[in-house]
């Protein structure tokens, strides 16, 4: 007769991992539905801010036509509720960029514990014993977390130093604008051209964030142009020689795909930026039938490979863990070579389903 199968529960210590979480992944799922329901609001009060701006641009157009007829208070007050109507529809829209985005990282993440958490019960370290394996499984998730707030507070400091703060300025001019029309509308005309141009400029600079977050491009043309945008600027911003190189057709490939590649190649781009210091990038993306592969090469300084993998484990270097799990997440796979003086070049393959 075969023997019965043990029914001894597992350690403690697991049960309480295996708690942890999943604690963990609820409360992921509850900050979700908390974010989809904010960009649901966002959505119906930009659609309900677009007609209050139309209706504030014809009575501004009409005040400004026959200014003449009104008193400076009643022109200031039409100007002033365009301008502030589009400063809070900006910033309604950098929400809801933001809202979007970490929606997404949040399903990242949300997948990422409920792999870890219904593998966990299976798991039998190689070598060591359980216990050792347990510390490994708690190091990573520490990890993992230390990511998401390091994520979190990136995006704040950009979100400060960039858009919210052009705005805080272009609110300042408002309000000076406000006082010129009734001191001097000649002057005021003239500066409402000045303050166009600057509201151009938070614009161009909003979509500069939004492109360093989750370009548009990604969804409407898919990675290859967005790629070749994100090269092409990088070559303009840091002044080095930056090549794109495709082989194969190039294709829409399935949107998790995309999005993993796209932020490999991009994190592999910060790390030139941060690290190399080096004088050209070549970034070459594979495309064939099963896969795409891409290998992004710096002629830069390079490094001690054996040595920094020796360290990830008690000093995490957040770049390279998180280009790992994006591809393990895809079932992909990344390698990175290094030597001192000779250069890095990260290669990463990811199936296409």
């Amino acid at each position: 007769m075969a023997a019965a199968p043990s029914s001894n529960p597992p350690p403690a210590s697991l049960l309480e991992l295996r708690q942890a979480l999943d604690q963990e992944t609820s409360r992921l799922e509850d900050a979700l539905l908390a974010m989809d329901e904010e960009v649901m609001r966002l959505l119906a009060g930009l659609d309900q801010m677009a007609e209050r701006i139309e209706d504030a641009d014809i009575v501004s157009r009409h005040v400004l036509r026959d200014h003449g007829r009104f008193q400076p208070d009643e022109v200031e007050a039409a100007i002033s509720r365009g301008h502030a109507l589009r400063l809070e529809a900006g910033l309604a829209r950098a929400r809801l960029v933001h809202c979007r985005l970490w929606a997404k990282d949040l399903r990242y993440w949300h997948a990422l514990l409920r792999a870890t958490s219904e593998h966990l019960d299976d798991h039998r370290p190689v070598d060591g014993t359980l216990e050792e394996g347990l510390a490994r499984y708690r190091s990573a998730s520490r990890q993992v977390f230390q990511i998401i707030e390091e994520e979190r507070m990136r995006i704040a400091r950009d979100m400060h130093d960039g858009p919210a703060q052009s705005m805080s300025n272009l609110v300042l001019r408002a309000e000076i604008l406000e006082r010129l029309v009734d001191r001097d509308p000649e002057r005021a005309k003239s500066e409402i051209q000045s303050f166009k141009d600057s509201m151009k400029g938070v614009l161009d600079e909003t979509r500069d964030f939004i492109f360093d977050l989750r370009p548009m491009t990604l969804d409407d043309l898919g990675v290859i142009p967005t790629l070749r945008r994100l090269v092409n600027e990088y070559k303009e911003r840091e002044g080095i020689e930056a090549r794109l190189s495709v082989i194969g057709q190039e294709r829409r490939l399935p949107p998790e795909t995309e999005g993993a590649l796209f932020r490999i190649v991009k994190e592999a781009l910060v790390n030139v930026r941060k690290h190399a210091h080096a004088g050209t990038l070549d970034v070459l993306i594979n495309l064939q039938p099963l896969r795409v592969s891409a290998v992004i090469k710096d002629d830069g300084e390079g490094f001690d490979l054996a040595a920094v993998e020796a360290r990830l484990a008690r000093e995490p270097h957040f770049g390279i863990i998180s280009m790992r799990e994006r591809a393990n997440l895809e079932h992909g796979q990344l390698e990175v070579l290094s030597q001192v003086g000779r250069g890095t070049e990260v290669r990463v393959t990811l199936p296409i389903a």
